[in-house]
């Protein structure tokens, strides 16, 4: 998508220097977020994701004021849309282009998930829910909250690109039992074809290690 302009996407520690102070809950996503659970960057990030809450809109709206900010609208078509300081957005968009200045290039990519009676709802299946305060992955820091790696992953598992089939590779062995089983049960319930359904029920069923 070149012509929507170039990336030169934030650090995740610059992602935290941004984000410091802003009233409202985040957390790193992406690939990113799986290398922090790893503990190294296993691949070059075309773009820096982080996960924000739609009823907490205006706050971050209001946090990047002075940045100039588009929406992915209508989703998945390869457009983009200004997004005003005063404007509200559509419930079917959920991608933000974010860059300090229309000189610039993009810096972040917001990912706005939605909220119901407390719980995260994804958005492709709204049978799959959990409280909001699980959201927060264990590579999770005070100053760098990252998403849970079942839910990133589950993400992941719809458009099974190149780069998203190696990041499920990569983090597999590192997810706990209680993170594996979640990811099995949902891709059992909204996709029971999914081809990394028996990877997650190999490893599950591997003897531990001496």
């Amino acid at each position: 998508m070149s012509e929507l302009g170039s990336w030169d996407p934030l650090q995740p520690g610059e992602v935290s220097e941004l984000l410091a102070g802003v009233n409202a809950r985040w957390w790193l996503s992406g690939g990113w977020s799986l290398d922090l659970l790893i503990g190294s960057r296993t691949r070059v990030h075309a773009d820096t994701d982080v996960t924000i809450l739609r009823p907490e809109l205006r706050t971050i709206r209001e946090h990047f004021s002075r940045w100039d900010m588009h929406v992915a609208d209508p989703p998945g078509v390869g457009s983009l849309k200004p997004w005003h300081k005063d404007a509200d957005l559509e419930e079917n968009v959920h991608d933000v282009w974010c860059r300090p200045s229309a000189t610039e290039p993009w810096r972040l990519q917001l990912m706005i998930d939605d909220v119901e009676a407390g719980q995260w709802v994804y958005r492709r299946d709204q049978r799959i829910r959990r409280p909001l305060e699980t959201l927060a992955g264990r590579a999770s820091s005070v100053a760098m909250p990252a998403l849970a790696p079942e839910i990133q992953l589950l993400y992941k598992s719809k458009s099974l690109t190149e780069k998203d089939q190696a990041d499920f590779v990569q983090v597999l062995p590192f997810l706990h039992d209680v993170e594996r089983a979640w990811l099995l049960d949902s891709l059992l319930l909204t996709d029971p074809d999914h081809p990394w359904i028996d990877d997650l029920r190999r490893v599950s069923d591997a003897p531990p290690l001496p």
